[in-house]
């Protein structure tokens, strides 16, 4: 195996090399990741105030799947549905649409899920993602970064203290449990592959 090849992500072993089929095959992955997310968001645990859903866990397989550029580009399409008054996030349409949606008490931890993307991308690019350790230490990273960032935002909203108790507590275990599986699923598909 050439070093070129081990360090893309693993969805370039289904890409054609023909420019048109490439370009329309990232597309329909990029669609087919916004649907993942979508189903993921509507996956939830309801734990007293809050509802756990299986969102992170499917944002950190599709950037460790896809790499930095069209794990991004899927989260930012992702995003733009949500603008555009789809109901693809854990809330909607019960809890509102749209623009008016994202800016409300979830928007910190959206924005986040953008740059956990690039963050968990940018290691699956570097080959992270055939080693569980490495992959799970840059999750870690993107989880803390994506969760600083809801608490900010939540914080400004309804105050650190509350934000605190709401909107990261709750939420620990269940993420470290998300990280550690998506951690080990990914080199697990690789392990695989090399074996077959």
């Amino acid at each position: 195996m050439t070093t070129a090849t081990t360090t893309r992500p693993l969805v370039f072993l289904a890409l054609p090399q023909d420019g048109a089929a490439r370009l329309a095959t990232q597309f329909f992955l990029a669609i087919a990741g916004t649907l993942l997310l979508t189903l993921s968001a509507k996956t939830r645990v309801v734990l007293g105030p809050v509802d756990i859903s299986m969102q992170t866990l499917a944002v950190f397989v599709i950037a460790a799947a896809f790499g930095m550029r069209l794990g991004v580009a899927t989260l930012l399409l992702y995003m733009a549905e949500g603008a555009m008054g789809f109901p693809v996030f854990q809330g909607t349409p019960e809890k509102g649409v749209g623009i008016a949606y994202m800016l409300g008490s979830t928007g910190g931890y959206l924005a986040g899920f953008v740059v956990m993307a690039a963050i968990v991308g940018w290691a699956a690019d570097r080959g992270w993602d055939r080693h569980p350790v490495k992959l799970f230490n840059a999750m870690l990273v993107a989880e803390v970064i994506m969760m600083a960032m809801g608490f900010a935002w939540l914080a400004l909203l309804i105050g650190p203290e509350k934000s605190w108790q709401f909107g990261v507590v709750p939420f620990i275990v269940g993420d470290l449990i998300k990280v550690a599986l998506a951690a080990s699923l990914v080199p697990a598909v690789w392990s695989l592959l090399k074996r077959s």
